[in-house]
């Protein structure tokens, strides 16, 4: 049996601001990122926790050019329709916000959780099948940090029809779109969420303080 790795303050505060610099991507710059990094973080996302083992998620790499246009297509109609849900100002600022960085990002995935898994034999979800989708959500995550470790940033862009997302990519009918990411190396970083800067919603972390 090995000896588990002894963590330090000093690593322990790297993952603080790690989790902290850990921000929803929409500006990234074309250059490509290495396939060798994709295949470690690929990996590093392959340790992520699953509900009895089952590991379910389905990543899906989208580089045809004809799916990701209409992929774009498929989100401008959401967007448009979720415009449509606002009034006044909220509309105003709705209609600014960068949402996607599906024309930019030189990667991306669509990911999907298999809800016809023979793997795991089913234990741990009898009673909460949703366990199957909040596993490949850890992996996303675990993959999202990883990422930013390495430099890259990553968006998940949830604005789309899953349904036709599925049609455009081929995939079967058990599978379910959990999210569609872009990833590439930022064309710009910051700390604080996009929506904080823009207006849209205010920091949590300063609910309270004087």
């Amino acid at each position: 049996m090995s000896l588990p790795p002894a963590f330090d303050d000093g690593f322990r505060d790297k993952l603080g601001e790690l989790i902290a610099w850990r921000r929803d991507v929409r500006r990234f710059r074309r250059e490509p990122v290495p396939e060798e990094l994709l295949a470690k973080l690929l990996d590093l996302m392959q340790l992520s926790p699953s509900v009895g083992y089952s590991q379910p998620w389905r990543w899906l790499r989208v580089d045809d050019p004809h799916q990701r246009a209409a992929v774009q297509t498929n989100f401008s109609r959401c967007n448009s329709e979720a415009l449509a849900d606002y009034e006044g100002a909220r509309a105003a600022l709705y209609a600014r916000l960068k949402l996607e960085g599906l024309r930019e990002a030189p990667v991306q995935f669509a990911v999907f959780s298999d809800h016809g898994t023979a793997q795991g034999h089913g234990l741990g979800r009898r009673t909460m099948p949703e366990m199957l989708d909040y596993s490949v959500v850890a992996a996303i995550t675990q993959f999202w940090l990883a990422a930013r470790a390495h430099g890259l940033g990553l968006g998940w862009v949830s604005i789309l029809d899953p349904a036709e997302i599925a049609g455009i990519l081929g995939t079967p009918p058990e599978w379910k779109l959990i999210g569609y990411l872009c990833l590439g190396y930022p064309d710009e970083e910051h700390e604080v969420p996009e929506l904080v800067r823009a207006g849209w919603e205010s920091d949590t972390r300063l609910a309270g303080r004087g």
